[in-house]
């Protein structure tokens, strides 16, 4: 009866220990990916600067002030992650929170020549108001690289217009130009 017994709880052990293991196993793991919209702006030297009007020499009365020369020390660098529901892309808006009376400040934003995924696609020279206006447009999931000479080169330019040019007042007046990632 013993004998019967023990082989009968080895019989069953060896049936519920075949059952436990197989030849294969898995397990589930859980990706994270978090919604990114990061903005920066970079130089090689500051990213602050002056832009003076000069008077032409020689001195000659009757003549207009000669612009600043246009500045490309500014670089704009991203990265975006879109979320995985509603938001199709990605812009940057840019605006100045004053202008200058008589003069008009244009920005253009030069092709990322750095970075991978869906990077945006600058549009025309936008001349600079209080109002937001876009940029860089359809900006998917991407990054430009960051620092100086990574992302968009950003170019201004300054021009005081002959239509303007009454408005012009001797003074040295500080804009400050505002980027924005925006969901479309």
């Amino acid at each position: 009866m013993k004998r019967i017994l023990a082989i009968a709880v080895i019989t069953f052990l060896s049936f519920k220990a075949s059952a436990q293991d197989t030849g294969t196993d898995n397990h589930q793991i859980t990706v994270v990916i978090p919604n990114i919209a990061l903005l920066d702006l970079e130089s090689s030297a500051t990213k602050n600067f002056t832009s003076t009007f000069v008077q032409p020499t020689p001195l000659e009365a009757g003549q207009k002030i000669n612009a600043p020369a246009n500045n490309s020390d500014t670089w704009l660098n991203y990265s975006s992650i879109l979320p995985s529901t509603i938001v199709l892309s990605r812009r940057v808006d840019v605006k100045l929170n004053t202008p200058v009376p008589g003069v008009d400040i244009s920005v253009v934003a030069g092709a990322s020549a750095s970075g991978f995924g869906t990077k945006g696609t600058p549009t025309s020279a936008v001349t600079l108001t209080a109002t937001n206006q876009p940029l860089i447009n359809s900006i998917g999931s991407a990054y430009t690289v960051t620092g100086a000479n990574n992302g968009h080169n950003l170019t201004y330019a300054f021009t005081a217009a002959d239509a303007n040019y009454g408005n012009l007042r001797a003074a040295s007046t500080v804009v400050t130009v505002t980027y924005t990632l925006v969901d479309n």
